[in-house]
């Protein structure tokens, strides 16, 4: 079966009302994205993250007819914004991304390879991940750090936390690298879905250990990475670190480059750290902050 997409610049329109019509008149689903170039990497406490430029997108079936929904919009918004109407043919959409992903390595001989795409590396440790419902394939720089961190670390033997888990790319890399158990936590259910699915197509579900929260966190870690933002870091530094073990290893990650030596001295009375490392992506400069237990 065919689509179509319905398009419209939100201008100042509520994006809430703009969806509940659209919606009605037969949306499959509907998206924000940024209309232009202007990313949000972290809003305030309480706000809802929008782009200066939104775009409102609505999937339709091939046969819809728009006429009803434009007059819908015109009579109950008081305007139509410029808008387009994009046909779609069918394909296989969860696949289509990995034509433009292929393996990439971190560190010395860990992978991420989609689907059965092949690795040619004698000792790799090879991740398979393909698309799934939560942000972490390794793209970006700051999972990408992490990642590398965790290839050049003895892990035999040891246990991992990953605080804020996404795709659970981070603890499914260290139960590959050697940890004996892992638990992968975060509070969107959709990231535990996606982490505990990933676990099992990768082969070490029965070492990982999922929670919703914080509370469901047990026991103490030798390892533990926080790969969220510079805001939650802050906030939950006393929790963070409460769940590493004597001498644990701690990093953190998705830190702006301006924002590491504040999100330090949060973590000072817990934490040595050693030097931050960065990495610039898309102009903005990103820093993985790692130390060890006092």
């Amino acid at each position: 079966m065919d689509w179509q997409q319905f398009v419209m610049n939100l201008d100042s329109l509520d994006p809430a009302a703009v969806e509940e019509i659209l919606m009605r008149h037969g949306a499959c689903s509907v998206t924000l994205s940024d209309a232009a170039d202007t990313p949000v990497l972290e809003p305030g406490p309480g706000e809802t993250p929008l782009w200066l430029e939104t775009k409102i997108t609505g999937l339709f079936e091939g046969d819809v007819d728009f006429t009803k929904l434009e007059a819908a919009l015109t009579r109950e918004l008081g305007a139509l914004p410029p808008h387009r109407i994009e046909s779609l043919a069918d394909r296989a959409w969860e696949r289509e991304w990995l034509r433009d992903f292929g393996p990439m390595r971190f560190g010395q001989r860990l992978w991420i390879a989609p689907g059965d795409s092949a690795v040619d590396q004698d000792d790799a440790v090879i991740i398979r991940l393909d698309p799934g419902l939560a942000f972490g394939t390794g793209t970006h720089a700051t999972t990408a750090l992490c990642l590398e961190w965790l290839d050049g670390l003895p892990l035999e033997g040891m246990t991992m936390l990953d605080y804020g888990c996404g795709s659970g790319v981070l603890a499914i890399a260290a139960l590959k690298l050697g940890c004996r158990a892992a638990t992968a936590m975060d509070i969107d259910p959709q990231a535990l879905i996606a982490t505990t699915e990933n676990a099992s197509n990768n082969g070490v579900a029965e070492k990982l250990t999922v929670a919703a929260t914080a509370d469901d966190i047990e026991g103490k870690f030798d390892v533990v990475i926080a790969n969220i933002l510079a805001g939650p870091l802050a906030e939950f530094a006393e929790s963070i670190t409460s769940t590493l073990g004597s001498h644990g290893m701690l990093a953190l990650s998705g830190v702006l480059c301006e924002q590491a030596h504040d999100v330090m001295k949060t973590y000072e009375p817990w934490i040595e750290f050693e030097d931050a490392v960065y990495r610039e992506q898309d102009g903005q400069t990103w820093s993985r902050l790692t130390g060890t237990r006092r």
